[in-house]
């Protein structure tokens, strides 16, 4: 039997997960203590290659034997492993062999070998770890290592992306490979019905999304009702019925997510909630009052707005505003509860969500945009009337109210699955907070070749004018001048759209990528490299594409980066600045913002006033002036956030045991 199959915490349910029992006090002792102290010594003991040297004398042991195979013989050496990883799990004989096997038929099929440092990130993966691996060092190619070797071992793999692009690319590129060992891979994006899903989650490797496989998580679910519990699955089963019809997922096994620092932290702050429609006759005239009396009441005096922690209070005059104001309206405003929400939600609407940031218009409906990938969600709506005050407030066609049906977060998600690992270029800085929440060690590895990046000072400017006057100035010297293809990158569809008109003026021939054209994406990265060609684009460039770079343009120094506006966590600007110098290819990077930049506005007002006036006096702001700026912007961003993440998981947990005494337990 597998390994995956007898986990200790699997739990009797339909299929295959973890049990969700909470850590006792000196667990969660232990493990405060591991990320305050002990996480920074073993990170910087793991960084030793000689941790890893083991596996990869054996593999190296293997080389010469296995490049002399055919490929039917190459095959059944593969077969023979199978019942020996099933039985005795990932050692290291057993592993090293099978990546060894592994590398040889990558070779053979898609024309590229793994690096030992894609040996090393598998390895990893395969023990449940996070491995930390530089932007361009072949995480794709890495987790398919792992996710092969573990699916031999005979577990079902979800490989895990940030959108349905990557997971439908992976799953067709890798797909020869996977075949050639035995092995099938599936995609599941969206539009695929449950028999499509249900088939694609039955193969032996499944790539998909991580908002994919929550709300198919979500409807299993709600399919099952009540049958969850221990005693009605134990009697369908003496009546011969099979705990899993209905169902698509089979279990939540063994897991791969990629940038799963977006996925466990940046998209953690909100829960996801299944929902059906709730159609309301006073949903209209109710949002448009709102609406109405929101804009009339003055922050400060009826309300207090926190743009930084997006919240509102009422002050007491405010309620008796809304009171005086409702006194003579029907339904909802009859409630003190239900009035006092809904100027609340209408308050949120008018300050804290704007066009063409936080969402836009597109085919007359409210799109919401992805903040931390710059993508649109479609299908996607916020809860609680926010989408419909949002949608009255740009004047569209109101869609109907959603009814919850089941709710979960990704930390109560992921942590059901018997095995999970994950991959991205940036975790350290929350290093701690993974462990913590998802019990993951961070482990880094090494980079194949030595960085060349070049990194010019930061360049901080008065107003946002003048920030892209000076970056058109740069992009025009670096790509009309020297030749070399340039990325802007972007915090919002809006400063794309800003940036874009400063270089039509200039007759700077560009491309520009945000959510409004998002159908063009693969296409505008793959000119990205060209060069002298400029690109302008949201955070959808930041991540999971490769920017091929031509021959005469990395002997003109290769693509640079230009980074417009920080973002609320540094590793998102890592992220970017990762673009460009990949796998010992030669680039550079360059910083350019503004004192108007939100993130210095919101998050640092007293220190930006502090340096607006040196700015203004005609000084100059040192770098370290400028560094330590940064810093505590995005420290408070990042705190505030970090504190939305905790109240989101002890809510969802709340919420699960109040929901559990009538057994119905998402």
């Amino acid at each position: 039997m597998s390994r995956a199959l007898s986990h200790p915490d699997l739990v009797l349910r339909p299929f295959a997960e973890r049990g969700q029992g909470q850590p006792g006090w000196t667990d969660r002792l232990a493990r405060t203590i591991y990320s305050a102290t002990l996480r920074p010594l073993q990170q910087r003991a793991l960084r030793a290659r000689r941790r890893y040297q083991p596996l990869l004398d054996v593999v190296r042991e293997h080389n010469p034997g296995v490049a002399n195979l055919d490929d039917a013989a190459l095959r059944a050496r593969i077969d023979r492993l199978r019942p020996g990883l099933r039985r005795e799990g990932f050692t290291p004989a057993l592993t090293g062999e099978a990546f060894a096997l592994l590398r040889e038929a990558t070779g053979r099929v898609l024309g590229r070998r793994h690096f030992d440092t894609q040996l090393m990130g598998a390895w990893g993966l395969l023990h449940g770890r996070l491995v930390e691996m530089a932007t361009g060092e072949g995480k794709t190619l890495t987790a398919a290592l792992a996710a092969a070797t573990a699916a031999l071992a005979g577990r079902p793999v979800h490989v895990i992306t940030v959108n349905d692009y990557l997971a439908e690319r992976d799953a067709e590129e890798l797909g020869p490979l996977y075949r050639f060992v035995g092995l099938d891979a599936g995609a599941v994006i969206q539009g695929l019905s449950p028999v499509e899903r249900a088939r694609a989650y039955a193969r032996p490797i499944t790539y998909c999304t991580n908002k994919e496989i929550a709300f198919d998580y979500l409807r299993d679910r709600v399919a099952l009702g009540v049958r969850q519990s221990p005693l009605h699955l134990s009697l369908e089963r003496l009546g011969g019925a099979s705990a899993g019809a209905g169902l698509v997922l089979r279990g939540l096994h063994f897991a791969i997510v990629d940038e799963a620092d977006s996925v466990f932290i940046d998209e953690a702050r909100t829960p996801l909630i299944l929902s059906a429609t709730a159609p309301g006759n006073e949903l209209a005239e109710n949002c448009t009052q709102a609406l109405a009396l929101a804009q009339a009441m003055q922050p400060g005096a009826d309300c207090e707005i926190d743009l930084a922690a997006h919240r509102v209070v009422l002050t007491d005059e405010g309620i008796d505003r809304v009171d005086a104001f409702a006194q003579d309206l029907p339904g909802m405003w009859t409630s003190t509860r239900g009035r006092e929400e809904l100027v609340r939600q209408a308050l949120s609407a008018l300050h804290f969500f704007r066009r063409d940031e936080h969402y836009v218009v597109a085919e007359g409906k409210v799109q919401i945009v992805d903040e931390s990938t710059g993508r649109i969600l479609p299908d996607r709506s916020w809860e609680r009337g926010l989408h419909q005050m949002i949608e009255t407030k740009e004047g569209v066609e109101l869609t109907d109210e959603r009814r919850t049906l089941a709710r979960i977060t990704y930390q109560r998600l992921f942590r059901r699955y018997l095995v999970l690992g994950g991959m991205t270029g940036t975790a350290s800085e929350v290093a701690g907070e993974l462990n913590a929440v998802y019990g993951l060690s961070v482990v880094p590895i090494p980079l194949h070749r030595p960085s060349l990046r070049v990194m010019a000072p930061t360049r901080v400017f008065l107003t946002t004018a003048e920030k892209w006057q000076a970056v058109a100035d740069e992009v025009q010297r670096i790509a009309q001048v020297d030749g070399r293809p340039v990325l802007i990158g972007t915090r919002s569809v809006k400063a794309s759209e800003e940036i874009s008109a400063v270089l039509h003026e200039r007759g700077l021939p560009h491309a520009l990528l945000n959510a409004k054209q998002d159908h063009i994406e693969a296409e505008v990265v793959a000119q990205a490299g060209h060069a002298g060609r400029i690109t302008v684009a949201t955070n959808m460039a930041g991540r999971g594409t490769d920017i091929l770079l031509e021959d005469d343009v990395l002997q003109r120094g290769g693509l640079h980066v230009v980074l417009t506006e920080y973002h609320e966590s540094q590793r998102v600007d890592r992220q970017l600045f990762g673009r460009c110098a990949r796998q010992g290819d030669p680039g550079s990077c360059s910083a350019l913002v503004s004192l108007q930049d939100e993130i210095f506005t919101l998050h640092a007002p007293w220190a930006t006033r502090l340096a607006r006036a040196r700015l203004s006096r005609g000084q100059a702001l040192s770098p370290k002036l400028v560094q330590a700026l940064r810093r505590l912007a995005q420290a408070r961003a990042q705190r505030l956030q970090a504190q939305t993440r905790v109240q989101t998981l002890k809510q969802d947990q709340q919420l699960d045991q109040l929901l559990s005494f009538s057994g119905r337990q998402p």
